[in-house]
């Protein structure tokens, strides 16, 4: 059995909705190419009403947006290339030409152009695209063209087009929850490269034997990096082509798990950004779901110390999704590993943001969904004092979401098996928040979890009351004892300071007398 195997099902659908996409995307580039120019035009008219972006301030992020919808263009290694020359069809010469035609065409599509300046290079621009879009179709329709020989010149075409440096974001307070992505300007060319790729790897013709002296661990060094871009449209490229190349080289994977493994920690102790989590998390679920068991060491260690820490940075809307179905997939594989990633996230979990808490308790749900019953018993007393506190948030999502648990079927029956452990611990919070809560939606669903403990032990259920109820009692008795306790030391003070003041007022009576006493003597003595 092969570690790290990927199921033929999944890679295939994969790639027919990636196919699909594609050909959506073609259909529409030269409407978008239209509109990014017009967009330009925009911006410039905007730009020049300078006094009004200085006096309002809403104008100015008006303007921002505006700006963050514009294109960049990636920083490439820019040659001094004579212009294109259309070389001839491959319709139009003889099959013994195919393969130096082949290369010849792949060398020229090695030459970039500059993006940005939509007017420039127009026929060389033009070239290429046609250029790329033949060998899309040459490599799809014809069988034994990948010849040893246009291997090296495949991925270097592939290399000088992909590989460049990532434009930096133009605004320097971006949130990828809020704000637009910069989209690639040169995606036209990087589209149809990526497109020639993915048939390339698909190919029936191709053989990984001779694809791994070229596609090295520098080259997916490379294509790693590139998931930072801003353009979605590149990550899911990017997507399915990591996909593919973990499926088909062997030698490769080890090395693959381990890059992403840093970019994960880089991300999450240093910088707080990548654009290409939520993708290679993506990958992952498709990897973790290939793993042969028993799990190595390994795959449990990334586990504990890179997928639970990932829940800890701010943006974790922006890929939970696909952070939560990786931990499931592990617990399905493995279920020892329960209790670790339950207390982990009970570790991790959010105290301020209401918004991360949901989501917490969401991956919660699914973990119980798959847990076992003889693993459920090790962290129940952990996960329901923590569901007692959600339960008991002001903040009426929080507590709702928490609720919910008791609509779900198998949770309900764990809870049941276990209740004289778990009603002592949520009781005090349910009964509390049926009395005090400010949100009637949440007060209803309390009443509604109460009457199903109350069905489901009814023993329990009232001496839990009563006990709930006599410690009320006492404790109202604590406080009221307190206030007596701060009214008497209340008295103690007033009756302090009366004292105090009395007793000065005496002393200077008594020290006023004795020096009138002292200057009577005086005096007298004087006189005599």
């Amino acid at each position: 059995m092969k570690s790290g195997s990927m199921e033929d099902g999944e890679s295939d659908d994969v790639g027919k909705e990636l196919t699909d996409e594609i050909q959506s995307t073609r259909s529409g580039s030269g409407v978008r190419a239209n509109s990014d120019t017009s967009s330009s035009a925009t911006m410039a008219t905007t730009a020049n009403n300078t006094f009004v972006d200085r006096i309002d301030p809403f104008a100015k992020r008006s303007l921002k947006k505006k700006q963050k919808k514009s294109q960049g263009s990636s920083r490439y290694h820019q040659a001094n290339e004579a212009d294109l020359v259309p070389l001839p069809l491959f319709k139009d010469v003889p099959a013994a030409e195919h393969e130096e035609l082949f290369i010849r065409k792949l060398r020229q599509c090695c030459i970039s152009f500059d993006f940005l300046d939509p007017v420039a290079d127009l026929k060389g621009k033009e070239i290429k695209r046609a250029t790329l879009n033949e060998l899309v179709d040459y490599i799809t329709a014809n069988r034994g063209v990948l010849t040893e020989p246009v291997y090296p010149e495949i991925i270097q075409m592939i290399a000088r087009n992909l590989f460049r440096s990532l434009p930096p974001s133009d605004n320097p307070d971006f949130d990828p929850e809020e704000d637009d992505p910069t989209f690639e300007a040169s995606w036209p060319h990087l589209q149809l490269v990526y497109e020639f790729f993915l048939r390339f790897l698909e190919s029936p013709d191709f053989q990984p034997s001779i694809g791994k002296k070229v596609i090295d661990q520098k080259f997916v060094l490379q294509l790693l990096e590139l998931f930072d871009s801003e353009d979605p449209r590149e990550r899911d490229f990017l997507k399915t082509v990591l996909h593919r190349i973990y499926g088909k080289f062997l030698g490769l994977r080890a090395f693959i798990r381990k890059q992403i493994n840093n970019i994960f920690l880089r991300f999450i102790y240093e910088t707080e950004h990548f654009n290409g989590v939520g993708e290679l998390l993506e990958i992952l679920g498709s990897i973790i779901n290939g793993f042969a068991l028993p799990l190595k060491l390994e795959h449990k260690q990334f586990l504990v110390k890179v997928l639970i820490p990932l829940h800890k940075v701010r943006c974790l809307a922006l890929y939970h999704a696909q952070l939560a179905y990786c931990v499931v997939q592990f617990l399905e594989k493995d279920a020892t590993l329960t209790e670790p990633v339950v207390l982990g996230l009970l570790k991790f979990w959010p105290k301020t943001c209401s918004q991360k808490e949901v989501m917490f308790l969401g991956e919660i749900e699914e973990i119980l969904d798959v847990i076992e019953p003889t693993q459920f018993v090790k962290i129940q007393e952990h996960l329901f004092r923590q569901i007692a506190r959600c339960v008991s948030s002001p903040h009426f999502q929080v507590a709702e979401r928490a609720l919910y648990f008791w609509n779900n079927e198998y949770i309900m029956s764990l809870i049941e098996e276990n209740n004289n452990v778990i009603m002592p611990i949520m009781f005090p919070a349910l009964y509390r928040i049926s009395k005090e809560h400010w949100n009637q939606t949440i007060v209803s669903l309390v009443y509604n979890v109460l009457k199903t403990f109350m069905e489901m032990n009814p023993d329990l259920f009232n001496s839990l009351t009563t006990s709930y109820k006599a410690e009320r009692q006492k404790e109202k008795k604590r406080e009221k004892e307190r206030d007596e306790l701060w009214r008497r030391l209340g008295e103690l003070e007033i009756s302090y300071k009366n004292a105090n003041n009395v007793g000065s007022t005496s002393n200077s009576n008594t020290n006023a007398e004795n020096s009138v006493v002292s200057s009577t003597g005086a005096l007298s003595s004087t006189s005599s």
